[in-house]
């Protein structure tokens, strides 16, 4: 059995509906619908603005207020967290909208942000070169990342999935993976997590999304594994290129803000986290960026931020 549209696909990933059936999600067209562009630049322009004396207590948030923008390591091309529009330049998404009120709560203005292009092999070494203040990249956090960098958050929660070619029969779950070539991302959690579920894959890594799955086009992988949030980006803007095989599977995979390793900004973020959540912004955000264009309605209650 297909399940067919974008609504049902989001609905398991972010309701916390775990089964999407034995076999693949078809999505189709119509549902890539586009951000309203008016009402994400409304919200973050709506967004609370900091007390000097809150900033003045806070080392980090000090910093940013000093150089006058904040130094984002994050993509300009995930569909549903952080899209580039060539039109007029900006970027916009559900990590988008995260920076850009975090850029007005700090410094009074939510243009005010800069963006390094970061990838899942580059977003610790952004932070100890010091080439940026915070990273949002549907950054997933592990103990080894913690090890050297800190995460503000959670502030979002995944989980893993399978994509295939669209029309493969081979491949409907995890079982099928045994003796297929599965590619993922280097520097990501995809290799540690098929080495768990998958163990008789053969396994090849690449540096980016982009490249991981015009293997899968080219058909020099047989699967491609990863953050389902991220497989539903590729999915939404190629329907009919792709299919997620069998159910999502894996540990939950939390969402942080990579900050620099023991920075006071984990405390200051968490407290902006906790404010826009309480402030109502974080679901409003969430269905601008995400439940306007899936058809959900409702959004997910948001994680716990960690103490």
């Amino acid at each position: 059995m297909k399940l067919n549209g974008i609504k049902k696909a989001m609905a398991v990933l972010l309701a916390g509906v775990l089964s999407v059936g034995a076999a693949s999600m078809v999505f189709a067209e119509e549902n890539a619908v586009a951000i309203d562009k008016e009402a994400f630049d409304s919200l973050v322009a709506s967004g609370p603005v900091a007390e000097d004396d809150v900033i003045a207590e806070n080392a980090w948030a000090s910093a940013v207020k000093e150089a006058g923008v904040l130094r984002v390591g994050g993509t300009r091309t995930s569909f549903l967290f952080s899209q580039l529009d060539e039109t007029d330049n900006g970027i916009r998404g559900f990590d988008a909208g995260l920076y850009q009120l975090l850029a007005r709560y700090i410094l009074g203005d939510e243009k005010a942000y800069e963006v390094t292009q970061v990838d899942s092999s580059t977003r610790e070494s952004v932070l100890q070169s010091d080439q940026v203040d915070a990273v949002f990249a549907t950054y997933s956090i592990t103990p080894s990342r913690q090890e050297v960098i800190s995460f503000a958050g959670p502030y979002y929660t995944s989980r893993q999935a399978i994509l295939v070619k669209a029309g493969n029969t081979e491949i409907t779950g995890l079982d099928d993976l045994a003796g297929k070539v599965v590619a993922t991302q280097s520097g990501s959690t995809g290799p540690q997590i098929l080495e768990e579920y998958a163990p008789e894959a053969v396994v090849e890594e690449y540096q980016d999304d982009i490249t991981a799955r015009t293997a899968v086009e080219q058909g020099r992988a047989d699967a491609y594994v990863t953050d389902y949030t991220l497989l539903l980006n590729a999915i939404v803007k190629n329907p009919d290129a792709y299919e997620i095989a069998g159910d999502v599977f894996g540990p939950e995979d939390n969402y942080g803000i990579g900050l620099p390793l023991d920075s006071d900004g984990v405390a200051f973020v968490n407290d902006f986290l906790k404010k826009v959540e309480e402030d109502g912004l974080w679901a409003q955000l969430w269905q601008v960026s995400l439940g306007d264009r899936t058809g959900i309605d409702t959004a997910p209650e948001a994680p716990a931020i960690a103490e």
